[in-house]
């Protein structure tokens, strides 16, 4: 994991791979700013009345204005719309990153670092997709469900990286051993290096939290307010291109690994009885 850690780090310097985050950030920013442009005033508009109609809320307020806090009142419906946002953008990078940077981040690593792995092809570019929205919908399923725990402040800290460690895991590890693994092997490999897998995305996931942090200054220095949600966007498209670069980085090693010590047992079936 360390060696495909500073591997993915040192690849991100690439002037390609550099090159390659601007198209996911420009689909990105694009849709951040359509959505901003629509939907922002309404968007802050609901969530004050939200607030305003819930007794409990009503008596925080009211306690922050007692305690001379009566000026954040106005920060809190725009942070509240942040906080809801950025799990969109989130996913939405992700899956731009999964679907724009991934074929050109598995060929330039496999060129430069593998070009003797062979190309079993195992799994189809739709099969990739449908395995992406299927994770995509879970993740989203269960930040839904789980909105309301985020309110205590150790799980606040602990679902959300767990979650984009999954979905990263989920997405990820398919699409870095897609076109290089055969489905036998992408099979093994995620099941015996499961854990290591998981705990990549994790780390990422917790890397995630440095755009949301520039979300949050965008909300309070709202005159850089879109320069510093373009800069979080851009952010979220590199943390998930390190992420791409380190599962496979990981991932390839593995599978040249486990061809080495197991050439016959990962050949498909119809070659062996050709043998």
């Amino acid at each position: 994991m360390i060696d495909s850690f500073w591997r993915a780090a040192a690849y991100c310097l690439h002037p390609r791979v550099i090159w390659w985050s601007v198209v996911p950030l420009l689909v990105t920013g694009l849709l951040a700013g359509v959505l901003g442009y629509f939907f922002w005033e309404s968007a802050l508009m609901a969530v004050r009345e939200r607030l305003d109609a819930w007794s409990l809320s009503a008596s925080v307020l009211g306690w922050l204005a007692s305690v001379g806090g009566g000026g954040l009142r106005g920060f809190i419906a725009p942070l509240i719309v942040v906080a809801l946002a950025v799990p969109v953008v989130v996913i939405v990078s992700l899956l731009m990153v999964a679907l724009m940077m991934m074929p050109r981040l598995v060929d330039l690593v496999a060129q430069r670092r593998f070009p003797l792995l062979e190309r079993r092809h195992g799994e189809p570019a739709w099969r990739g997709a449908l395995v992406s929205l299927g994770a995509t919908i879970v993740a989203l399923l269960v930040l839904v469900v789980s909105t309301p725990l985020w309110l205590i402040p150790p799980l606040v800290l602990l679902l959300p990286p767990l979650i984009w460690g999954w979905l990263s895991y989920r997405v990820m590890s398919f699409d870095a051993l897609a076109e290089h693994a055969s489905r036998q092997e992408r099979l093994a490999l995620m099941r015996g290096h499961r854990l290591p897998l998981l705990g990549i995305g994790i780390v990422t996931g917790y890397l995630g939290a440095a755009p949301a942090l520039v979300w949050a200054v965008s909300v309070v220095s709202l005159v850089f307010a879109p320069l510093l949600i373009v800069v979080s966007v851009w952010l979220y498209t590199l943390v998930f291109a390190f992420s791409a670069l380190w599962f496979i980085h990981y991932t390839l090693a593995a599978l040249e690994a486990l061809r080495a010590s197991q050439p016959e047992a990962v050949l498909p079936v119809a070659a062996r009885g050709g043998a």
